[in-house]
């Protein structure tokens, strides 16, 4: 039987063994056939990625087997010697299992497949002005921040620079094992309190700014745009970027008529890539409302999504007169501001899973 929430411990998590490995077996099998090398190259990248994802948490597991087993064994040894190093070398060495061991959990609890996704994440900063097109920034860096610590690459497609200061609006992606898994607790409305550095009388300035997260759509669910559904605009790009992407008509606009969904990218050189950036963004944002259509639980999460109002924060980040980070959906307050705002969100996300 396996353990419930309650009984665990860190040698026991809801992981599966069997039927990872069967899992794998069959992809290699897939991968073994000649015919696999023939199909395009977005689905050799899927069924890739997917192969080693499931490779490395068996060998995870494994690892963590034969780690605790050696474990016993030294502990065991050093109280029969009464050697106490040894037992505090153990201890360590336990401790961080542990919270390998709890990470490992989250990977099992994001069990939807979507979870396994990279993410589309856009932040848009509110009423406020450049104090709120600042605070959009640091959101930015922190995320950038969080991303570095799990080896996770980002891509920025849209970015829009404040007037001032800050950002206006900037929509990147995620890249990595689960990236939409753990990023989709992020989803919401983002408070900031802090004395404005861009306010001369020296107020305290409440400031917002909106965070979408989606997952980034794979081969496997077809999403059909006819182009006759399309219309497409050029114009020239704005803020960072260079000589050539601020003087030519790079960037792209695309508006889907039926839905009435517009998204554009202007941060590459190109065109053709720009517009190619752009139409997997909206075949992103329609694979949502199709899968809110078919699932009742996407269905929630989406007229969430329209809800959410300038007030309705899913999380406060106070500056002033208190230094505190607290997340109003799980109750977790971190008096560590500095830790937060460098990336340090796992405690938010660990609690929002599990809960």
């Amino acid at each position: 039987m396996k353990p419930s929430r309650k009984t665990f411990t860190p040698f026991e998590v809801i992981f599966d063994l069997d039927d990872r490995e069967k899992e794998l077996e069959n992809i290699e099998k897939i991968m073994a056939n000649p015919g696999f090398w023939q199909k395009s190259q977005d689905e050799i990248s899927r069924i890739s990625q997917q192969r080693v994802s499931l490779k490395e948490s068996i060998d995870r597991w494994n690892r963590f087997h034969r780690e605790a087993e050696d474990a016993k064994i030294l502990a065991e040894m050093a109280l029969e010697e009464n050697d106490r190093p040894t037992m505090k070398e153990v201890e360590e060495h336990l401790s961080r299992l542990e919270e390998e061991l709890r990470d490992m959990e989250l990977q099992v609890l994001l069990g939807d497949p979507d979870d396994r996704r990279n993410a589309i994440v856009a932040i848009n900063s509110g009423a406020g002005g450049t104090e709120a097109q600042d605070w959009t920034e640091m959101l930015f860096r922190m995320y950038l921040r969080w991303c570095e610590s799990r080896n996770f690459g980002t891509s920025v497609i849209d970015y829009l620079a404040g007037e001032e200061a800050g950002i206006k609006n900037v929509t990147f992606t995620v890249t990595g094992a689960y990236a939409y898994g753990y990023l989709k607790s992020e989803h919401g409305i983002h408070r900031m309190v802090r004395v404005s550095p861009f306010d001369a009388t020296g107020r305290r300035h409440t400031s917002f700014a909106s965070v979408s997260v989606l997952p980034e759509v794979d081969t496997d669910i077809q999403i059909e745009v006819e182009d006759k559904d399309l219309r497409i605009d050029t114009y020239r790009a704005s803020g960072p970027g260079g000589q050539h992407v601020n003087k030519t008509s790079s960037a792209v606009r695309i508006t889907h008529l039926p839905t009435g969904i517009v998204v554009q990218c202007q941060n590459e050189k190109s065109q053709h890539r720009n517009k190619d950036m752009a139409l997997k963004v909206l075949k992103a944002r329609l694979y949502e409302l199709e899968k809110n259509k078919l699932d009742e639980k996407k269905h929630k999460m989406h007229e969430n999504q329209k809800e959410i109002a300038w007030g309705s924060q899913i999380r406060s980040y106070v500056f002033n007169p208190y230094r505190m980070v607290k997340d109003h959906r799980t109750n977790v307050e971190v008096g560590n501001l500095e830790r937060v705002m460098n990336g340090d969100i796992d405690m938010f996300i660990d609690a929002y899973l599990r809960q």
